[in-house]
């Protein structure tokens, strides 16, 4: 039974192998990748969001309480906020609550989850990367959306591919099915003639 008092956000220094896998995934965050995503969220979001100390850990200071996370996604809803209510708080369960909203809310909008970071990510700064990708998938999915919510240069972002979905008639589906894809092959002038398979049998 664990001791009272003691709680799993209180992990001291990593030493080792998990030194080894923290100092891999903190080299995958983007310092140029950083700047961009203050710029568009101070666009997005308006001056009042302030700029973060640059560097890793200012950016995750600047997000940690999930009130900046939340007025962004909110900012590209039209119509219903995905978040009802953001208020500033200093208690973690708070934060993380917050946090949490935020990822429903890109969820919501469109995000995969497979893009998604998880709030301990965030929260206790174990993979700011996956904070990075996650908010790079919500600004190329608002410049996709073009709904003219999106605050920002549009060359930011990768606009994503769409689905281009056809219809077609009852007639045109039947004759497709009496074609033969040319994977299959050809059997175009195709006989036996002029083959010969060994020796014919002899009857004595």
């Amino acid at each position: 039974m664990a001791a009272k008092g003691v709680g799993m956000a209180n992990k001291g220094p990593s030493y080792g192998l998990s030194r080894q896998v923290q100092d891999k995934i903190d080299s995958k965050y983007d310092p140029e990748l950083e700047q961009i995503l203050v710029e568009w969220i101070s666009r997005q979001c308006g001056a009042d969001v302030g700029r973060p100390e640059p560097g890793k850990l200012g950016f995750q200071a600047w997000l940690k309480d999930g009130c900046i996370l939340c007025q962004l996604v909110n900012s590209l809803f039209v119509g219903d906020k995905p978040v009802k209510k953001i208020q500033n708080s200093t208690m973690a369960f708070k934060q993380m609550e917050q946090i949490s909203q935020f990822l429903k809310g890109a969820e919501a909008y469109g995000v995969n989850k497979t893009d998604m970071f998880q709030t301990v990510d965030l929260w206790e700064a174990k993979d700011l990367a996956a904070v990075q990708r996650t908010l790079s998938a919500l600004g190329s999915l608002a410049v996709t959306k073009d709904e003219g919510t999106y605050q920002g240069d549009p060359n930011w972002f990768f606009k994503k591919a769409q689905e281009n979905k056809r219809e077609f008639s009852d007639e045109q589906l039947k004759a497709g099915k009496n074609v033969i894809g040319l994977q299959m092959g050809s059997n175009k002038g195709a006989s036996q003639e002029g083959m010969s398979y060994g020796r014919p049998r002899q009857i004595m």
